[in-house]
């Protein structure tokens, strides 16, 4: 900042601009609304907010030149807080500074020929304090319109992630109902939509970076809600997106695990979604940027709502074939889960599996005495696809396990 003291001659001269400085911020508004097309719509500034802030600024400026004070720069703070609130563009802001010192030069130099030379050359001299005083200002307007805006995107940002709260955190969370919030959010209340859930994998990056960017280039729409651990993202993706090409772009940017709900078709299923996007993640490894999403299987939402149970149940079921050295105790799963694919059918099963389909039914009998019942019983077969159900969603419960357990 400046803190040159002008020559008494160049302080008379500002001294004079101030007792014209009605008429001067007349005419200087006149040639900023002339010169910069944003300026004409009064509905974005009118004129008498215009001539107000001009006089702010001159009054500022010219005080600085005539020795009266330091340059003060409440007066551009405010104009850059107040120009970002009316969204008009920050450079043409700058611009119309830009036309407001040259104009105030002019002045200035009309002023100093009148006066003579020697007058002319003080003002010369003081050049350089002017500007660094347009400097000086220049970045008190640039910074606090930042400012303005970043409090208005933050702002935004968080109103944006109360309203999707009321969506993930289902009937009760807030004043909306889901339909609304779909309206606020821009988003459709019914159609094809997805639930993310992003792992941060440290605070100084995005768990999804530049993911948005990508969305809008397939014209998928999204809200998102910031965790310290997790990025939460609702995704619309209309009726002819594909989901695969969607998850394709989140796995390119993905730096962490990625847990994904299955499909939905209307906003009030999003805790649901929510819920088995989380247990999703939760099946991934560890350190590993991978992504997951769960199928909308029968009884995904028992199997889900308490881990501990499912994995007591899978042991209960398949505690005897999990002991197993671990090349029969795949063969005998993987078996299974062909022949309940097969709907019972041996010779099915065994194209799958490309085995002969007496392999298949001896495989199937081995299992029956590790089971200990026949899948003729409808009980156990519905106990056998429930535990093989619950191993595709979790993998860690078809690990093998000491025979003694």
């Amino acid at each position: 900042m400046s803190t040159l003291s002008p020559a008494p001659s160049v302080a008379t001269l500002a001294v004079g601009l101030l007792e014209r400085i009605d008429v001067l911020a007349d005419q200087l508004a006149v040639r900023i609304v002339d010169r910069i097309e944003v300026y004409r719509l009064e509905y974005i500034v009118d004129r008498r907010e215009l001539k107000s802030s001009l006089i702010a600024n001159m009054n500022q400026i010219l005080g600085r030149l005539s020795g009266d004070r330091e340059i003060e720069l409440s007066a551009p703070r405010e104009t850059g807080r107040a120009r970002a609130e009316q969204d008009m563009p920050l450079p043409e802001v700058l611009r119309a500074y830009r036309l407001g010192f040259a104009f105030l030069w002019r002045r200035l130099l009309g002023a100093a020929r009148s006066s003579g030379q020697r007058t002319v050359d003080a003002l010369l001299d003081t050049a350089t304090t002017i500007w660094e005083i347009a400097d000086d200002v220049s970045l008190a307007v640039t910074e606090a319109y930042r400012e303005a805006m970043s409090e208005r995107m933050i702002a935004a940002d968080r109103r944006r992630s109360g309203l999707l709260s009321a969506i993930l955190d289902g009937p009760g969370s807030g004043s909306h109902s889901a339909w609304e919030v779909a309206r606020l959010l821009d988003l459709p209340y019914d159609g094809t939509f997805l639930v993310l859930v992003a792992e941060a994998v440290d605070g100084n990056s995005a768990p999804l970076p530049h993911l948005e960017d990508r969305l809008r280039q397939l014209d998928v729409g999204s809200a998102w809600r910031s965790q310290p651990d997790h990025e939460i993202g609702v995704l619309s993706l209309g009726r002819r997106r594909d989901p695969a090409e969607v998850l394709a772009a989140v796995r390119k940017v993905a730096i962490g695990r990625i847990g994904v709900s299955p499909v939905f078709a209307r906003l009030d299923g999003a805790p649901r979604a929510l819920r088995l996007a989380h247990v999703a993640l939760e099946t991934l490894s560890p350190g590993t940027a991978s992504i997951c999403q769960l199928a909308d299987e029968p009884n995904i939402d028992l199997l889900v709502r308490d881990r501990d149970t499912t994995r007591r149940f899978v042991l209960r079921v398949l505690g005897g074939v999990l002991a197993l050295p671990d090349y029969e105790r795949t063969t005998l799963l993987a078996t299974a889960t062909a022949w309940i694919q097969a709907r019972g059918s041996a010779a099915e099963a065994g194209r799958l599996l490309y085995c002969h389909e007496n392999t298949v039914r001896g495989r199937i009998h081995r299992l029956e005495q590790h089971l200990g019942g026949t899948l003729d019983d409808p009980r156990n077969l519905g106990d056998l696809t429930t535990a093989l159900q619950a191993i595709r969603m979790f993998p860690e419960f078809g690990q093998p396990i000491p025979a003694t357990a």
